[in-house]
């Protein structure tokens, strides 16, 4: 298995390899404080996106990620970011996560669609085995959007991680298997219609 950059195309949504040229339209629509809630840090200036954007792709250049950009169509307007992370090869498993949209289109089929689209290139492509997605135990509506999308919830990392504000996470891990990956592709594209 081999995860280099790949735009991936849909209806609502196009995701883009992102690119260091990406961090103002990223700051444009990511630094209202509602995103980043639940996030591990903070991002409030152009500065701290230019620091998000540039460890993004250092992972991509180690080949521990892949991150995107969320491009609504038919606008072309960035709107958000995703990416898969924890990339296991030998294992042939990876995480889809670090998902933001700017909150104008949060709830939106944009984000259905980005998952169907990562997903079906995961499974489909690249021949993953298992999707692994976390979140924070308390981000209830991140909890119940990944259950909708079909994942398995599997448990509770007790104390996980030290967040930017020095409270201590527990995170909620979940997953997607290949043999149920016809049944959480057919139960996404029937949220699309």
């Amino acid at each position: 298995m081999i995860v280099e950059p790949v735009t991936l195309h849909g209806f609502a949504v196009r995701l883009e390899p992102m690119t260091a040229d990406h961090v103002i339209a990223l700051a444009r629509v990511g630094l209202e404080p509602e995103i980043w809630r639940w996030g591990i840090a903070p991002l409030t200036t152009t500065e701290d996106m230019q620091v998000y954007v540039e460890q993004a792709l250092e992972e991509r250049r180690r080949g521990l990620s892949l991150p995107f950009v969320i491009v609504a169509l038919p606008s072309g307007q960035v709107v958000g970011s995703t990416r898969y992370g924890n990339i296991d090869l030998v294992n042939r498993r990876l995480e889809i996560g670090w998902t933001w949209l700017a909150p104008a289109h949060q709830r939106t089929a944009i984000n259905t669609e980005a998952k169907l689209l990562l997903l079906t290139h995961a499974f489909e492509q690249l021949r993953v085995h298992r999707v692994e997605l976390k979140t924070d135990a308390l981000n209830q509506k991140s909890r119940a959007a990944i259950l909708r999308i079909g994942a398995v919830e599997e448990g509770t990392f007790r104390k996980h991680i030290v967040t930017a504000s020095g409270r201590v996470r527990d995170s909620v891990y979940y997953s997607i298997i290949d043999t149920e990956w016809p049944t959480v592709k057919a139960r996404l594209q029937g949220k699309l219609q």
